[in-house]
């Protein structure tokens, strides 16, 4: 037995304060006999949310040896998301709801949301497969339904299972293809559906009784150093059953409870968590036949990566769960994987509903419109951050601010859309004139009264918005008092909820990593917000779920259709 080169001392420091996970340089050794392994599988599923849990289901029944390993218990950002998944080409549910759609026109759709984060026939294979991952979605447990919702929301009221949840009514993108609901949310009650379409997913994994390591962080890449390939990992686990395990589950149980309203107390129950880890967690080696499965997620919650990659980001809230910190993607980028699109992310500025917000005017630090307020969200918040320095105001007049509060109060919103608004109204400045409201924002007097007369006289006259907005979503700004709400990236009062969309580059067919020169590392692949997908540019509702259970299910396949060749040598 030939000893590993020496970088398998390299040891990481204690963490980052906020309990991001250290990722160690990868142990290179001289081949899969030249150290002791501790575990042996075909394929190691790393992570166990949406794209984890495809992964793993898929291979499985394609004839694989699977063993996952989860750092926490499984569910990742999938368990705290609104559990809509993107499906279109004609559902039974969209045909239910009288809504005609095919493949095409939900791939003409896609095509101006995806630009070029994917080929034009990875695009095309998603949206010919929508139909049968929804079939594959309810053999395995999950539910959904035909009532459809037509108004714009941010996310629909219980009961309604189908609705717009992108930019398909906008009207630049219905010239282009026909518009059809395709958020098909998962029946549930409340807001849990997230979680009831993880569970649905994991239940049916666990009769499938494949073995699952929770508390189990993969801390390198166990790498042949003549060949490159990826022959396992490195794990840390803590003992089943421990005072460790049990004490480390409930502060991050906790973490992950108080994060949205105490983030700064969530990162300290983090960093404890991590501290366990790194004084009680056990290192063994899994050998991994076939390869290893990144799964991780993105990296929002990792200051440092988004400060270096997505800075423009960096003020907005984080959202999803701990394990978002880019372990993954670094793993990836150990093994000599390229990451791409990096500086993409997703800013979720939802100003719909109360329905009356987007019928007012979004303007900049220059009080000008930069945006069709009719888009959806994630779109909004982009151009927000992406061109504008992450700040934005939206100006309505006393007669949309009475209509909104009407809605807020008594509209049947969901309360994380209902009371942030009535705070946002409440609070906000307000003028008599626009060269007041201006002066107590610090904008150009004679750029606000500009862009707020322009507007109405627009609207007024019935003429075609500057900004492509539809009629509907248009009245003029002319009942004074105007008032003016901060919804900045950094707002404290109405925070503006962030993704990452970057990942690893993966070839298309099979998840394969790729590295910076284009070429498939043998034994590694990834899945989800870890690997660059169909998600990756442009963020509508459900559309980050569906690519990962699509990319994670396409690793499964990939595995089968090798399986099929070497028996059919």
């Amino acid at each position: 037995m030939t000893h590993p080169t020496s970088d398998q001392s390299q040891r990481p420091s204690s963490g980052a304060a906020d309990g991001t996970l250290p990722v160690d340089a990868p142990l290179r050794v001289a081949g899969a006999g030249a150290i002791q392994w501790h575990r042996q599988c075909e394929l190691l599923v790393v992570g166990y949310g949406a794209a984890g849990v495809a992964t793993a289901i898929s291979a499985h029944e394609s004839g694989t040896d699977v063993l996952v390993a989860e750092r926490f218990e499984g569910g990742g950002a999938t368990i705290k998301s609104g559990g809509v998944v993107y499906l279109g080409g004609g559902t039974r549910y969209q045909r239910d709801a009288g809504y005609e759609d095919t493949p095409d026109e939900m791939f003409r759709y896609l095509q101006q949301e995806t630009g070029d984060a994917v080929s034009d026939a990875e695009l095309r294979r998603f949206c010919d497969g929508s139909l049968e991952l929804l079939e594959w979605l309810e053999a395995r447990g999950a539910r959904f339904q035909s009532y459809a919702h037509p108004p714009k929301t941010s996310y629909p009221k219980d009961g309604v299972y189908l609705y717009y949840s992108g930019n398909e009514s906008v009207p630049a993108f219905a010239e282009k293809a026909r518009p059809a609901p395709r958020g098909h949310r998962v029946v549930a009650a409340g807001i849990d559906a997230g979680r009831v379409l993880y569970q649905a997913l994991r239940s049916y994994a666990d009769r499938l009784k494949f073995p699952v390591l929770q508390q189990t962080s993969v801390r390198r890449l166990i790498i042949d150093e003549r060949s490159g390939a990826v022959l396992g990992a490195e794990v840390a686990q803590l003992t089943p059953g421990s005072a460790e395990q049990q004490l480390h589950q409930k502060l991050m149980r906790r973490a992950e409870k108080v994060h949205n309203f105490a983030g700064a107390w969530a990162d300290r129950l983090r960093a404890r968590a991590l501290q366990i880890e790194q004084q009680h967690a056990k290192r063994l080696h899994v050998r991994a036949t076939r390869g290893v499965a990144l799964c991780t997620g993105g990296f929002v919650f990792n200051r440092s990566m988004v400060a270096q990659y997505a800075p423009k980001y960096l003020p907005a809230m984080r959202l999803g769960a701990t394990g978002c910190d880019g372990s993954g993607i670094r793993l990836g980028e150990s093994a000599g994987g390229a990451p791409t699109r990096m500086e993409k992310g997703s800013a979720w500025r939802f100003i719909n509903p109360p329905t009356a917000w987007p019928l007012g005017v979004v303007v900049n630090r220059r009080g000008e419109r930069f945006c069709n307020e009719q888009v959806y969200g994630a779109r909004l918040g982009v151009e927000m951050c992406e061109n504008n320095g992450g700040k934005a105001y939206l100006v309505i007049d006393r007669a949309l601010r009475r209509r909104a509060i009407r809605e807020a109060l008594f509209g049947g919103l969901w309360a994380f859309q209902g009371i942030p608004a009535l705070i946002l109204m409440l609070f906000a400045p307000r003028a008599k004139t626009p060269e007041l409201l201006a002066d107590k924002l610090g904008l150009p007097r004679q750029a606000l009264r500009s862009t707020i007369d322009q507007y109405s006289a627009d609207t007024r006259a019935g003429a075609v918005d500057a900004l492509g907005k539809d009629t509907a979503f248009r009245a003029p700004l002319e009942t004074p008092p105007y008032y003016a709400m901060d919804i900045s990236a950094d707002s404290k009062t109405f925070p503006c909820p962030t993704i990452t969309l970057g990942g690893l580059r993966v070839e298309e067919t099979s998840g394969a990593v790729l590295d910076t020169e284009g070429n498939p590392i043998a034994g590694l692949f990834a899945a989800g917000r870890a690997a660059v997908g169909v998600a990756s540019n442009g963020y509508v509702s459900g559309l980050s779920i569906a690519d990962c259970l699509w990319s994670g299910r396409r690793i499964g396949r990939h595995l089968a259709s090798q399986q099929d060749k070497q028996q059919a040598a």
